[in-house]
């Protein structure tokens, strides 16, 4: 529905009006205007030079116009805008769900062939599991070939991913604080191994806030898993609420109730016309208050969304050969699902939404967390995302955006070298593998090492807080100054660490 977003706000408006036309603190009243008599035509003759420049002034403002207006509060409340050069404008993350395993995708390690079924307790140190049921080295049941004329290594899991191979850098020296998915993901997504605290995706628009107004500016497509921690992984933890991330459906109409009940335009008005008042009268009585402030601010988000929403879902408009390079015709349902949530992704981004996360889709067995069946369940969930992520970036790149857009690639943690039973892998929080491409990133690298059996990092190791910090900085943010006061202090992203891994930026 067309229109702009209802002002809930009046009341406010109303007493500021009312204590300008009397001063109540000068000795001398002030006198009241008297507006003369006029005519309706004599009113518009007078004012229609006005119109364009009152709409001049709101565009002046709009970010999609050049708008620098960082005090907003829909643009990011934490005031300072970037502070240096940016790089990335949008943060495209593709969680990979469960941990795959770095020694069987982009890190291979011919020594596990060559040990494969001995006892790992009898060639290195092996650190305590979660389940502490070790078997045997494993080697990979993939073969690993060369491509691109960087000659980065990627397993025959990846073919499609391998031909893109020279856009991405590749981080091999990756460790998390937490060997269990929960604690994993919300260490991995928010910095902190604990509940509570604001997603990378909340953070990034506190900061910089979003490009376009009639969509949120951090979205979470749903591929059919959310990780183990629930919504939390995308929460706004102490931030504003209106921060957190919005969860969209890959097909039908995104989000639920997004086209109107009420019989007509006007009559959906009215009720929120209502809903405003309603508003106004709490604030009144208690005072402003962030959940009243962000539901204010999510209805008329909502109602923005009203138009928005079914324009950017509207896959079926992308022409045939491009439906075809993302999946959107395979065989196999999650390759769809994941293909329809990468092509979502890219439209969002041409519409400016800052960040984006994807989730998997399920496969009909675990998520990228094979503690048994290793090769089909690796198998299941390369095939689902390797054509669409594959498609994503070469899209990306042929529309002139993958330079502003920074892609990330990662799970939670990775996998052991050797077998859980006799034909899984346990987690392994010492060394695995992420990566990036786009936004400023230095393309056909590898950065950092893991030992010769691929289990602990040895090389330029990587933390989380670093992967973080390297993220915004490519947005031209400082993670060490956008802050927030919370508890007695001023929290960030990165807590009290992180470093920019310089060597993989541009």
């Amino acid at each position: 529905m067309a229109g702009t977003a209802p002002n809930l706000r009046l009341k406010d408006d109303q007493k500021m009006q009312q204590n300008v036309m009397t001063n109540q603190h000068n000795s001398y009243p002030c006198r009241r205007y008297q507006p003369q008599p006029t005519s309706r035509r004599e009113m518009l003759t007078r004012c229609a030079s006005g119109f364009g420049a009152v709409a001049l002034a709101g565009l002046q403002n709009a970010p999609a116009f050049g708008g620098t207006d960082s005090k907003i509060v829909e643009l990011g409340a934490a005031g300072h805008g970037p502070h240096h050069q940016v790089r990335a404008k949008n943060v495209i993350f593709l969680y990979m769900d469960g941990g795959p395993s770095q020694v069987d995708t982009f890190d291979p390690k011919p020594l596990l062939d060559k040990y494969n079924g001995q006892d790992p307790g009898k060639l290195f140190d092996v650190e305590p599991t979660q389940f502490n049921n070790n078997g045997n080295v494993l080697a990979s049941p993939w073969k690993f070939e060369q491509h691109g004329e960087s000659g980065i290594p990627v397993s025959e899991l990846f073919p499609h991913v391998s031909t893109c191979v020279d856009e991405l850098a590749v981080i091999r020296s990756m460790v998390s604080e937490f060997p269990e998915h929960t604690f994993a993901n919300y260490f991995l997504h928010t910095g902190s191994g604990l509940q509570g605290r604001p997603s990378m995706g909340a953070w990034v628009n506190y900061g910089l806030g979003s490009e376009y107004q009639n969509l949120p500016g951090f979205v979470v497509i749903n591929g059919g898993l959310i990780p183990p921690g629930g919504l939390d992984c995308f929460g706004s933890g102490f931030l504003p609420a209106s921060y957190q991330g919005s969860v969209f459906k890959p097909s039908g109409s995104g989000v639920a109730n997004i086209q109107r009940t009420e019989p007509t335009g006007q009559r959906q008005r009215s009720k929120l016309d209502l809903i405003g008042q309603l508003d106004g009268l709490a604030a009144d009585q208690f005072g402003k208050h962030d959940s009243l402030e962000s539901a204010i601010r999510n209805y008329e988000l909502a109602y923005s969304m009203q138009m928005a929403v079914p324009e950017v879902m509207s896959v079926s408009d992308e022409p045939a050969h491009i439906q075809k390079m993302y999946g959107m015709e395979s065989q196999y349902e999650p390759t769809k699902i994941y293909a329809a949530q990468c092509l979502i992704a890219r439209r969002m981004i041409e519409k400016g939404v800052r960040f984006i996360e994807l989730t998997c889709p399920k496969v009909g067995g675990d998520r990228w967390d094979q503690h048994g069946g290793l090769k089909q369940g690796h198998e299941n969930n390369a095939l689902a995302v390797d054509q669409p992520i594959a498609a994503l970036l070469k899209d990306l790149g042929q529309r002139g955006l993958l330079d502003e857009t920074l892609v990330v690639w990662a799970g939670e943690f990775g996998r052991t070298p050797f077998a859980q039973g006799k034909n899984g892998r346990d987690h392994n929080q010492y060394g695995f593998t992420v990566w990036m491409a786009g936004g400023g990133v230095k393309p056909g690298t590898v950065y950092g090492a893991t030992d010769e059996w691929g289990y602990k990092a040895i090389e330029n190791r990587a933390e989380v807080h670093d992967l973080h910090a390297t993220m915004l900085h490519l947005m031209g943010v400082d993670h060490t100054r956008s802050t927030f006061r919370f508890g007695g202090r001023d929290m960030r992203l990165t807590d009290v660490k992180g470093h920019v891994i310089d060597d993989v930026i541009a």
